[in-house]
């Protein structure tokens, strides 16, 4: 008995086997008797996502950095937002001041008026002497201020992308209750009318 029922089991997944095709995504076609079918209602099963807005998120992540990854309940992305931000934002200040102490100094090195050299501040006043390591020291710190507004810019960027790409994954139904559409109609490659189950992959 339970091989009879082991060989009919195959027996039934090889015949559904071969009248398989896929449209929207999985389905299995079920012979119909043979009358064609113009059309007829879809029946959902399941309920599908609510509406996730990519647009909304990366709008609202370029008007403010981390405001896209709350819309998308991603709150554990927003201290990595504003750290990287914030680092960057930092870093240019810090080189900005220098920027500033480190060409105040060689101007007062350069001026040829040693009166007013106990201006120059430390760590530049110990090498007065050799103005080229101020200017040099100057030069390479402008390009630092250079690199943090870059980086700035490139991680904000990253923020709006990160929340765009978190909103278009939302609206990707992963979870195991996925939605089954039966669907009748006509399948031209099975040339018969038939039962369609239908079970959407990819965004809504």
């Amino acid at each position: 008995m339970l091989k009879r029922l082991i060989a009919f089991i195959g027996f039934m997944i090889v015949l559904l086997a071969g009248n398989c095709c896929f449209a929207q995504g999985d389905s299995i076609i079920l012979p119909l008797p043979d009358k064609k079918i113009s059309s007829a209602p879809t029946l959902k099963i399941s309920d599908t996502l609510p509406l996730h807005s990519p647009r909304k998120a990366a709008i609202r992540s370029a008007i403010l950095p981390g405001w896209g990854q709350v819309y998308n309940k991603k709150y554990w992305k927003v201290p990595l937002v504003y750290g990287a931000l914030g680092t960057t934002t930092f870093l240019f200040f810090r080189n900005l001041t220098q920027y500033n102490d480190s060409r105040e100094a060689y101007k007062l090195a350069v001026d040829n008026d040693p009166s007013n050299d106990d201006q120059i501040k430390q760590p530049y006043y110990s090498v007065k002497d050799q103005p080229e390591r101020i200017k040099s020291f100057r030069n390479a710190v402008r390009q630092n201020m250079d690199y943090c507004v870059l980086f700035f810019i490139l991680f904000w960027g990253l923020n709006v992308v990160d929340a765009s790409v978190d909103a278009h994954l939302k609206s990707f139904d992963v979870s195991d209750n996925l939605s089954i559409h039966i669907r009748a109609g006509y399948s031209p490659l099975a040339k018969s009318n038939a039962l369609s189950l239908v079970i959407p992959l990819g965004s809504k």
